[in-house]
């Protein structure tokens, strides 16, 4: 078994709100990913449901589909095995 320190960016898509001048606070950023990223973070990734093959494309599949529900504000997940190495969801097809 070996292990990975993944890095995870998410594009984030809407309207600017005229209040605040944030499309979405970063605090409710968080708030959405920081359940998904306690189940992944020093973790077993082959025994989360849904991540029996933990691929990069794999893995950013399964944030955005559980981020899209906190987080509709979500446009892309991009999962970074190496500052070279990425995959990318957007809720359609892995761009690699």
């Amino acid at each position: 078994m070996h292990g990975h320190s993944y890095r995870i960016e998410v594009v984030l898509n809407g309207s600017t709100d005229p209040h605040t001048g944030f499309v979405v606070d970063f605090f409710d950023v968080e708030e959405a990913f920081e359940p998904l990223l306690k189940r992944l973070d020093h973790n077993c990734l082959n025994d989360v449901p849904g991540l029996e093959n933990p691929t990069a494309e794999n893995i950013a599949i399964w944030i955005w589909e559980k981020a899209k529900q906190r987080l509709p504000q979500l446009f892309s997940v991009r999962v970074y095995e190496t500052p070279d190495c990425w995959a990318e969801y957007d809720g359609l097809d892995p761009i690699v």
